[in-house]
C-alpha cells in the first residue's frame, strides 16, 4: 500500500531543499515517503541544488518590461542572479520576460501574492526556485511595479535591463511616451514635481546647503537666500517636470508634455541597495586548490 503523502510531509522537505512545493510531492510520491530517499530524487535532478545557493548575494541580473497590447496595462519587473554572466543566458531572459508578462496580465497586489501566483501550472515561487537550479545560480524575484491606464503607457529598458521604466500618461503618442521614459532612465527623477518630493528630502538638502554656504564664509544675514536658491535649483533637478529635456537642451518636460500629465513613475536600476559581496578572486582561486 503507497505511503499517502501529507502537506508536512512536502512542507518539510521543501524546508529541507529548499525546491518547490510540487516538486518535493513528486519526489515523495517516486519514493514512497522516504524522506532521505527524496532528498537524493532531488539531488539526482539538480533541484536540491537550489537549497545551497539560497545565502548568496544575488545583486546581477536585469529589469523587464511589458505592456499588453491594448496598451492600458503595463509590468516593469527586477529579477536578480549572481553574475551577468547568467543573465545574458536566454533562459533567464525568458524567465524575465515571462514574470513580466504574467504580472501585467494577473495584476497581482504584492510580491506576496505574485509569489503565490500560477504561472504554466506552477507557482511562481517553485519556477523560481527551479531557475536557480537549473541556472546554476541564485535566482531572486526581488520587485515590481503595475499600472493600469486609461491613457497611455509606456516603457523602457536601457542597456539590455540595467535600467527599466514604466510610466503612465493621460495620453500622448508613442513618441511622446518613448520620450518621457528615456528621460526617466538618463535622469532619475524622483518625483513627478516638486509635491511629490518627501519633505524628509528637501529637510536634508536645506540643512546641507545651509552648512555649505557657512564654511564658504557667507555672511549669516544672506544664508536663508542662498539655501532658497539651492533648494529650487534641487528641486529643477529632481522633479521630472521641470528637468532639462535630454534630447532638446531648450525645453523643459513640462514643455514637451503640452496638456499631458505624467501620473505616475517606476524607474528601477538594477541591484540599486543591495550589498554586494567584494570577491577576492585570488584567494578564491587559492582556497580552491588547497
Amino acid at each position: 500500500m503507497a505511503t499517502k503523502i501529507t502537506a508536512a510531509m512536502v512542507k518539510e522537505l521543501r524546508e529541507k531543499t529548499g525546491a518547490g512545493m510540487m516538486d518535493c510531492k513528486k519526489a515523495l510520491t517516486a519514493t514512497d515517503g522516504d524522506a532521505a530517499a527524496a532528498v537524493d530524487w532531488l539531488r539526482e535532478k539538480g533541484i536540491a541544488k537550489a537549497a545551497k545557493k539560497s545565502g548568496r548575494v544575488a545583486a546581477e541580473g536585469a529589469v523587464g518590461a511589458y505592456v499588453t497590447p491594448d496598451g492600458k496595462t503595463g509590468a516593469v519587473v527586477e529579477i536578480n542572479c549572481e553574475t551577468d554572466f547568467a543573465a545574458g543566458n536566454e533562459q533567464f531572459k525568458s524567465l524575465l520576460a515571462k514574470v513580466a508578462q504574467h504580472i501585467a496580465e494577473t495584476k497581482p497586489a504584492d510580491l506576496d501574492a505574485l509569489n503565490n501566483s500560477e504561472l504554466d501550472g506552477q507557482k511562481v515561487s517553485d519556477i523560481i526556485t527551479n531557475a536557480t537550479a537549473t541556472i546554476g545560480e541564485k535566482i531572486s524575484l526581488r520587485r515590481f511595479a503595475c499600472y493600469e491606464s486609461a491613457g497611455r503607457l509606456a516603457s523602457y529598458i536601457h542597456m539590455g535591463g540595467k535600467i527599466g521604466v514604466l510610466v503612465n500618461l493621460t495620453g500622448g503618442d508613442e513618441q511622446l511616451g518613448k520620450d518621457v521614459a528615456m528621460q526617466i532612465a538618463a535622469a532619475a527623477p524622483i518625483a513627478i514635481d516638486e509635491t511629490g518630493v518627501p519633505a524628509d528630502v528637501i529637510d536634508h538638502e536645506k540643512d546641507v546647503a545651509r552648512k555649505t554656504a557657512l564654511e564658504e564664509g557667507k555672511p549669516e544675514k544672506i544664508v536663508d537666500r542662498i539655501v532658497e536658491g539651492r533648494i529650487k535649483k534641487f528641486l529643477k533637478e529632481v522633479c521630472l517636470i521641470d528637468q532639462i529635456f535630454v534630447k532638446d537642451s531648450d525645453k523643459t518636460i513640462k514643455d514637451i508634455l503640452g496638456g499631458v500629465e505624467v501620473k505616475e513613475f517606476t524607474r528601477f536600476m538594477l541591484g540599486e541597495g543591495i550589498e554586494k559581496k567584494e570577491e577576492n578572486f585570488a584567494a578564491e582561486v587559492a582556497a580552491q586548490i588547497k
